[in-house]
């Protein structure tokens, strides 16, 4: 569904990543792991048309490099960024409507937004609450419920377990484990390592820009010692 080859992102000298290369498949749940500072996000901001790149981008065999990100979300690609970025001015049914704001089925949204609120019952509970009354965790979830209303094919989580407690991140990669069995294609960048491994069919593990290791993620999982090495290099 997804091929990425060579892409390099650079601000000004600074190369943030170099030639990296991944594959995502249909209905497959992929993890890109690594450290702060490693480079997962500028990846995601090159794959999305967010920061300037070079390389192949191609979704379902069309070459998408060249697209906006608004046409690379119409054509299915999605992205939860990090650090959730709600509009904390809105209730948390104006975010799922906006999330929703590319199409033009209504009975289909207003299926939708009810199908993520039973996901996300605390949403529910919430739905005329300020969005930036929310916990982070809350948050969390209304991020990734509003990014499913754009229904897409592809959806990128950037570090979903950012900044919350472990019992918070447990649920929400709960919900992620939900959204796998569903069939979802997702792509989920972490530097919770173990947490993203647990969950994830594949996985790449990038520092420095580059991506180091790749292979099923049960395997990288079980291997301490590429872990440490990972970690501390």
């Amino acid at each position: 569904m997804l091929v990425v080859e060579g892409l390099t992102v650079r601000y000004g000298p600074i190369v943030a990543v170099r030639a990296a290369s991944i594959r995502i498949a249909a209905g497959e749940m992929v993890a890109l792991i690594g450290p702060n500072g490693a480079g997962k996000t500028s990846l995601i901001g090159g794959v999305m048309g967010l920061v300037g790149a070079t390389g192949r981008v191609a979704f379902d065999g069309r070459d998408v490099a060249r697209l906006s990100t608004e046409d690379r979300v119409r054509l299915g690609m999605t992205v939860t960024p990090e650090g959730r970025r709600v509009f904390a001015g809105l209730t948390v049914g104006e975010n799922l409507r906006l999330g929703a704001a590319i199409r033009a089925d209504r009975r289909g949204v207003a299926d939708d937004t009810e199908r993520y609120l039973t996901m996300f019952p605390v949403l529910k509970e919430r739905l005329g609450q300020l969005a930036g009354t929310l916990s982070g965790g809350e948050q969390q979830m209304l991020a990734i419920a509003r990014s499913l209303m754009s229904r897409p094919r592809l959806l990128i989580l950037d570090e979903p377990s950012l900044g919350l407690a472990p019992r918070i991140v447990a649920r929400i990669f709960a919900h992620v484990a939900e959204l796998k069995a569903t069939g979802l294609t997702l792509l989920v960048v972490e530097q919770n390592i173990m947490q993203a491994l647990a969950v994830a069919d594949r996985a790449y593990m990038i520092a420095s820009g580059e991506i180091r290791h790749e292979g099923p993620a049960a395997a990288l999982r079980a291997d301490p010692h590429l872990v440490d090495m990972y970690i501390g290099g």
